[in-house]
């Protein structure tokens, strides 16, 4: 993680806003069209439409590396370590196994729950109960979403007996980043099936790395503001950036927080969709004691909220992810990486025997919330809130366009989402530099019927659109997102 602490960013911010602008960056050959401002997955997606379309553009990052909240460590441990997203989800559509340089490093995931209680795992029939309790929240998150945006909490039944605090964190933190308490029930309708997935052998965050060269991306340069005033004004580190249009893809709380600045201010609209809490402790495990298979999923019987997710045998190496998320992971990411080691090797002792802990080699854990360009893991639309994913997929200034996970009403919280976002943000911009209307607004246009004699009066209340359709098969949902 970035050592930079979040005071010191925002302190940084006010000093690089008081000085005098400085020259304009760009690269050789002429003014810009566009500046992108951030190298994830969706920075990266739009600088290759852009760059495909022979326009001139320049890519800042904040940080010292491509992709964002997805990046591969090789370093702490040897061998591939993803520190943020991992899960590359529905394969058959997703856009970046369509571009990735070499298709046999990806692999599918084998999408199998096993669940600890106590020192043994779950017998076939305690499974069962478990996989339908989840059934059956799902399906009342889904009633309860055609009727109204409430939270996904309220719409939990309250008989669940001994699996709710199990499927509560499933659902909410696991799959969401957030407590169910704070997750609106549209949103979670409207995400798609994630039934499918698969991996990266190198690392997702590798994959990103490898797709974003070439691309002309400048690092270690943030950007603090934004005005859209017959084009558009970037402050950054090191001077003034002018541009034709610009794609803003900054996480959603950065932005809420006041680090990155729109004129006019649009912070409100940016914390109706928070990042939630997503951490990932990291242990070396020589010898598989767990006795798992490679990539195995494992969730626990809890009885409350201090639990994780194990995915043990990472890629065939001996890492294991202990992931933990929601409300108790962000307490316990606040109290630094040393109490979080300590929590996950004392919960795998209690699950799996003390003597666990003498087959612990490395150890690394992530602290998504404290990276000052991150500040927390993807988002999570508010409960009556999620009608903001859709602002955000227009153009929110002019000239600008925003591009991010959290601009995307069916993959938030995905790699793919956010690479899909990108690519239609940078198609937006392209529409906007050659002239032309964009699609909807032609459609419009073109389909508009002549004016009748005796005008009607124009109707009111168009019908929301319906929540997602649940699995047919009784089966619960996939619903994984950046991990």
């Amino acid at each position: 993680m970035p050592s930079l602490s979040r005071r010191s960013l925002l302190a940084a911010s006010a000093a690089l806003a008081a000085r005098p602008a400085l020259a304009a960056i760009a690269p050789s050959g002429g003014p810009l069209d566009v500046i992108i401002v951030g190298a994830g997955a969706a920075g990266i997606a739009a600088a290759r439409r852009l760059a495909a379309a022979g326009r001139r553009y320049l890519v800042i990052e904040a940080t010292d590396h491509v992709g964002g909240r997805c990046i591969t460590d090789t370093a702490s441990f040897g061998v591939p370590f993803d520190r943020g997203a991992h899960w590359i989800y529905l394969p058959d559509s997703n856009p970046l196994i369509k571009v990735a340089p070499r298709r046999s490093d990806i692999y599918p995931a084998l999408l199998s729950q096993k669940v600890r209680i106590g020192r043994r795992y779950a017998r076939e029939g305690e499974l069962e109960d478990f996989l339908s309790s989840q059934v059956r929240a799902m399906r009342a998150i889904g009633e309860a979403a055609r009727k109204a945006d409430i939270s996904c909490g309220q719409a939990v039944p309250g008989d669940l007996g001994e699996w709710r605090a199990t499927v509560e964190f499933v659902l909410g933190p696991y799959n969401c980043g957030t407590d169910l308490a704070h997750v609106s029930s549209f949103d979670f309708a409207k995400a798609a099936e994630r039934r499918s997935a698969a991996f990266c052998k190198p690392g997702l965050g590798a994959l990103l790395a490898a797709l974003a060269q070439g691309l002309a991306i400048q690092l270690s340069t943030p950007a603090v503001s934004i005005e859209s005033r017959r084009g558009v004004t970037v402050e950054a580190a090191g001077g003034t950036i002018s541009a034709s249009a610009a794609i803003v893809t900054v996480p959603t709380n950065v932005i809420a927080s006041g680090a990155f600045k729109f004129d006019p201010d649009r912070r409100d609209l940016f914390a109706r969709l928070p990042l939630g809490s997503y951490d990932r402790i990291a242990l070396e495990l020589l010898g598989n004691p767990l006795g798992l298979e490679n990539d195995d999923l494992i969730f626990e019987k809890s009885s409350n909220s201090h639990t994780a997710a194990i995915l043990a045998n990472v890629g065939g190496t001996p890492l294991c992810f202990v992931d933990v998320a929601g409300a108790f992971g962000h307490d316990l990411s606040a109290q630094g990486e040393t109490a979080m080691i300590e929590f996950a090797v004392e919960w795998l002792g209690g699950l799996y025997g003390t003597e666990i802990k003498r087959a612990i080699g490395r150890k690394q854990a992530t602290r998504w919330n404290a990276a000052p360009y991150a500040l927390g893991a993807w988002s999570a639309a508010l409960p009556g809130a999620q009608s903001a994913r859709r602002l955000l997929m227009d153009r929110i200034a002019d000239d600008v366009w925003y591009a991010g996970e959290a601009a995307h009403e069916t993959l938030w919280g995905t790699v793919g989402g956010a690479w899909e976002s990108g690519e239609r943000a940078a198609d937006a911009v392209l529409r906007r530099l050659s002239g032309a209307k964009p699609a909807a607004a032609a459609a419009q246009t073109e389909s508009k019927p002549k004016p009748k004699a005796k005008p009607t009066r124009a109707k009111h209340g168009a019908p929301r659109d319906k929540a997602a359709p649940q699995s047919q098969d009784g089966t619960p949902r996939i619903m994984r997102n950046e991990r």
